[in-house]
């Protein structure tokens, strides 16, 4: 007989199981929701049975006092309920309106490479969470950039050195427990040797073993981070047959008997299209669960998605599909995770907020650049923001009006209709003015390259300018599009 739950129609699992089973297997899923102030029943109802985390995004933020209001709420329900958030700095974060702490991204960070100024970032990160009394931050990231056309990691990477990237870990894992929240090293065994982003479809990555990008997450390893994030890409060299997120070899073989891990091995979003369009969530979640997973993120807010996930997985148990000794384990990994990180600081120090514009003008500045120019006319070209990672809202030219008044421009976020005839309408009104062009990635968005060549040909003049992956000819590089970033580019453009 089928059940109506907030009205969603669900059928229960036909075998009966355990009630301390059935918490485990909640104990196995996070959860997102919509929602700024209340929590949905049906999330209450999935708290009370176990539910062992929920993700927050740029929907539940509203402002910090809301925010903690939130948090108390969801903590009122259960105690011992992890929440949990991506906030890796840069443009990546979703707390920009709870008054997050400007940081710029981990490439930026890598370029100055001293890690502890990245500890003084983590740590200002880290505190405002503890302040908002969210306990878990996924990240940082553990990826090398290794491939120049991977269109995912980029500047979100320390770089693509691997003693470079593990000694920045290590100070980020560090200067997080130190706050005590929960770090989360991402995205393993590494998505920086793709072509593909996996929000959008399968990734590869065709390289043999001995070429794998293993090193940062054995550093995390020992850095002792509580908790890695697996990766939804396919290794051939390890599993031809599936992605890392839902492969026994990858998560259980390397990751738990090679490298030693014993720590919550989170998977990311089972939404996205490289899991939901082969397998569907709900299988992702049982096949991810099985190959050594101990939470599965569903983060879209659509709670019957949680349900589905959540139904597979009691089904499989009762089936005799997902072992239980499996799901025992694994929520005993949460339970141990939640005793450590679940309960939110009574009182937080203050932390340092010039952190991250120190580490942005430092990476700005960290290679000879133009002579200052006043007065300009910037053209800010770059793509609107992944709607899965950025707060977004950021262009250079609020910037650069913030340190000189007179410049003018304008930001350019999709392929114009005729790249020629914007580029002759730009060289117009920058007449008798300096011409600024910056490119985010141009090399990923050939129409920022074409636009970019059309006023080029007429100003060879402009000043380039990269807010993404630095390129050959760019005067000035920020190595990210963070507030910071660009207001660090922006002082270097004006001599401020």
């Amino acid at each position: 007989m089928s059940q109506n739950i907030a009205g969603v129609t669900h059928t229960p699992h036909t075998h009966a199981l355990s009630a301390d089973l059935e918490e485990a297997a909640h104990r196995c899923l996070v959860a997102g929701f919509e929602g700024t102030t209340t929590v949905p029943d049906t999330l209450k109802r999935l708290i009370d049975r176990g539910l062992g985390g929920v993700i927050l995004f740029t929907r539940n933020v509203r402002d910090a006092e809301q925010v903690r209001h939130l948090t108390d709420t969801l903590r009122a329900i259960r105690p011992d309920l992890l929440v949990a958030i991506d906030n890796e700095g840069g443009g990546i974060g979703h707390l920009a309106s709870a008054g997050a702490p400007d940081v710029p991204g981990s490439w930026a960070l890598g370029v100055v490479d001293d890690p502890g100024l990245t500890a003084r970032c983590a740590d200002a990160l880290a505190g405002h969470l503890a302040s908002l009394g969210i306990t878990a931050s996924y990240a940082p990231v553990a990826d090398l950039q290794h491939h120049p056309d991977n269109p995912i990691v980029r500047t979100r990477s320390f770089g693509s050195d691997p003693e470079l990237v593990s000694r920045h870990l290590r100070a980020w894992i560090a200067a997080t427990e130190a706050r005590s929240i929960a770090s989360c090293a991402k995205h393993f065994p590494g998505h920086g040797g793709t072509v593909t982003d996996s929000h959008h479809e399968t990734a590869l990555d065709p390289r043999p073993y001995e070429e794998l990008d293993l090193a940062p997450f054995r550093a995390a390893i020992a850095a002792g981070v509580p908790m890695l994030m697996s990766a939804h890409v396919v290794f051939p060299a390890l599993d031809p047959g599936r992605p890392a997120t839902l492969s026994p070899r990858i998560l259980t073989g390397l990751l738990r008997d090679e490298l030693g891990f014993d720590g919550v091995l989170v998977s990311d979003a089972l939404e996205m299209k490289a899991i939901a369009d082969r397998y569907g969530e709900a299988a992702g979640a049982r096949l991810a669960l099985a190959a050594g997973a101990d939470q599965v993120i569903v983060a879209v807010p659509d709670l019957a998605t949680t349900l589905a996930c959540r139904d597979a997985v009691l089904d499989a148990l009762g089936a005799g599909d997902l072992a239980a000794e499996r799901v025992h384990q694994a929520a005993g990994r949460v339970r141990r995770l939640a005793e450590r990180y679940a309960s939110a600081p009574t009182a937080v120090a203050g932390w340092d907020g010039a952190a991250g514009l120190e580490a942005a003008r430092r990476a700005v500045r960290a290679r000879p650049g133009p002579a200052p120019v006043r007065g300009a006319h910037v053209v800010d070209l770059f793509p609107p923001p992944h709607p899965a990672l950025n707060w977004g809202g950021e262009d250079l030219l609020t910037e650069l009006r913030a340190v000189d008044p007179t410049a003018t421009g304008t930001a350019v976020t999709e392929e114009p209709a005729d790249p020629e005839a914007l580029g002759a309408a730009v060289l117009r009104r920058a007449q008798g003015a300096p011409l600024v062009v910056a490119t985010y990635d141009a090399g990923l968005h050939p129409w920022q390259t074409a636009v970019r060549d059309a006023l080029l040909a007429g100003r060879p003049d402009a000043v380039r300018v990269s807010t993404g992956m630095p390129e050959e000819g760019d005067a000035l590089r920020s190595y990210g599009r963070g507030r910071v970033n660009l207001q660090a580019v922006a002082e270097a453009l004006a001599g401020a």
